[in-house]
C-alpha cells in the first residue's frame, strides 16, 4: 500500500465530509447516534468473533492480562458503547449556539457563534470502546473524524467501523464522516499528525510514550496531557473528617489513572494528627508511602528523594511532605505539578479563594477528590480526553471543547462611516 497516497485520499474525504456536515442538522446527527447504538447491539455476534481475533494474537504476541481485559469487547462492553451513544444523543448540542450579541453604535449587532474545529485526528491504544466514544462525540460536535486505533485491536476496530458507516448511512450523512484507518503500518501516524491541509487537530489517547511523540513530530495542534500529577493540600483550618476522607478516596479509588492523587501535601499544624490515621489507612489498602524528613519522622514511610515528588507513580505509592502553610504548598505544587488536578481541604473561605485563583491547573478544587476530574461527572456527558494545555481546550474535553468560536455580524445595509 502507498500509505501517502492512502492518507492523502483519507485527508481529502474528511475535509469534504467535515464541509457536508456544517449542513446536518441535529436530529440528523442524533439519529445517526442512535443508529450505531442498535447496529452494535444487532451485531454484537459478529463484533465478539472478530475481537476474538485480536484477543488470541493478542495473548500469541504476549499481551498482559490487564492489556487483554482492555481489548476484550464483551457483552458489557457493548451495552456500555450503545448507551454512551444514546446519552450523547440526548446531549445539548453546541453547534450554531449564538451568544454575546451586542448592539455598536455604527448599527451592527455583534457577537459569536459556536461551530465545529472540522476535521479531528484521534490516535489512541488497545481500547475498542475509544473507536466508538471518539466517534459519537466528533459526530455530535460537527467533526469529521480519522480514526486510528492500535495495531492489536484491528479486526475490532473495523467491526465497529461497520456499526458507525451503517449509523452514518441510516441518517443520510456521508460515510467519510468517520473514517477508520484501515492498515496498522505505522507510516500511517507521521502523515497524520503532518497533514494541516486536511486534519485541524490532533487528540492522542494513550500512555505517556505515544502522546510525547505524536506532541513532538505534530505540525497540527495537539490536544493532550503528558502527566497527571496531581496534589491534595491538607490546610492549617481543615476538617479532619473531610482531609482523612478525601486524601483517602483522591489516592485510593484507583490507582492507573490520571486524576489519581500522587502527592499529599499537609500543614505543620496538622500533621502530627492527620497523618496517623492517613497511615494507618493507606496500610490497609498496602499503599507505599515515601515521606520528607517531618513525616518520616511521625509515621512509618520511606525518604522520599527529589525525584518523587516529580513522579506519576499510577500505582498505589504515595509521595508526602509536611509543609509550613498554603503559600509553601502553592510553591510546591508550582514546581512539581503536571497542571491536572489540584485539591486543597479547609474551611477557610479566603484560603480557599485564594488557592482557587494562584493555583495554575486545569482543574483546582475545594475540599473535594481529584478523582472528579473527568467529563462525566462535570456534566459533559463524555470527554475525549483532558487537556493541561491553555490553548485551545484546557482540563476535560466534552462536545464545547471541540468547537471553537466565530464572530459573527449583523446589519441591514451597514456601512462604515
Amino acid at each position: 500500500m502507498d500509505i501517502q497516497a492512502y492518507m492523502t485520499q483519507v485527508g481529502t474525504q474528511a475535509r469534504q465530509a467535515s464541509r457536508a456536515l456544517l449542513r446536518a442538522t441535529t436530529e440528523q446527527k442524533n439519529r445517526a447516534l442512535l443508529a450505531m447504538a442498535n447496529a452494535l447491539e444487532a451485531n454484537k455476534a459478529t463484533l465478539q468473533a472478530e475481537n476474538a481475533k485480536d484477543l488470541v494474537k493478542g495473548e500469541a504476541n504476549g499481551l498482559d492480562a490487564a492489556m487483554l481485559d482492555r481489548l476484550a469487547i464483551t457483552d458489557v462492553t457493548i451495552a456500555s458503547m450503545a448507551e454512551g451513544l444514546r446519552q450523547i444523543a440526548a446531549l445539548q448540542d453546541p453547534v450554531g449556539e449564538i451568544s454575546d450579541m451586542s448592539f455598536r453604535p455604527s448599527g451592527i449587532q455583534v457577537g459569536k457563534m459556536r461551530v465545529p474545529l472540522g476535521v479531528v485526528g484521534i490516535i489512541y491504544e488497545s481500547r475498542p470502546n475509544v473507536t466508538i466514544d471518539a466517534a459519537a462525540l466528533c459526530l455530535k460536535s460537527g467533526n469529521a473524524a480519522i480514526l486510528r486505533g492500535g495495531s492489536e485491536a484491528l479486526h475490532s476496530n473495523q467491526a465497529l467501523a461497520g456499526c458507525i458507516r451503517q449509523g452514518l448511512s441510516d441518517a443520510g450523512l456521508a460515510a467519510d464522516t468517520v473514517q477508520v484507518i484501515e492498515t496498522t503500518d505505522r507510516e500511517v501516524v507521521g502523515h497524520l499528525i503532518a497533514m494541516p491541509e486536511f486534519v485541524d487537530v490532533i487528540i492522542p489517547r494513550g500512555g505517556k510514550g505515544l502522546i510525547e511523540r505524536i506532541s513532538q513530530g505534530a505540525r497540527v495542534p495537539v490536544i493532550k496531557h503528558l502527566d497527571g500529577i496531581c496534589h491534595v493540600y491538607i490546610d492549617d483550618d481543615a476538617d479532619f473528617e473531610k482531609a482523612v476522607k478525601v486524601a483517602l478516596n483522591a489516592k485510593t479509588h484507583r490507582y492507573g489513572v490520571c486524576n489519581a492523587m500522587e502527592t499529599l501535601l499537609v500543614a505543620e499544624s496538622q500533621a502530627e494528627k492527620v497523618l496517623p490515621e492517613l497511615a494507618k489507612l493507606y496500610a490497609e489498602k498496602q499503599v507505599e508511602l515515601r515521606g520528607c524528613e517531618k513525616t518520616c519522622a511521625i509515621i512509618d514511610a520511606k525518604a522520599a528523594s527529589e525525584e518523587d515528588w516529580a513522579s506519576e507513580y499510577l500505582a498505589p505509592v504515595l509521595s508526602i511532605k509536611v509543609v509550613a502553610d498554603v503559600d509553601a504548598a502553592m510553591d510546591h505544587i508550582a514546581s512539581f505539578s503536571s497542571g491536572h488536578t489540584e485539591s486543597i481541604i479547609t474551611e477557610n473561605f479566603t484560603t480557599a479563594r485564594r488557592f482557587l485563583a494562584e493555583v495554575d491547573s486545569s482543574s483546582v478544587m475545594v475540599n473535594a477528590s481529584t478523582r472528579f476530574a473527568d467529563g462525566f461527572e462535570y456534566g459533559l456527558g463524555a470527554e475525549i480526553g483532558i487537556s493541561t494545555d491553555k490553548f485551545h481546550a484546557r482540563g476535560p474535553v466534552g462536545l464545547e471543547g471541540l468547537t471553537s468560536q466565530k464572530y459573527i455580524v449583523l446589519g441591514d445595509g451597514t456601512i462604515r462611516q
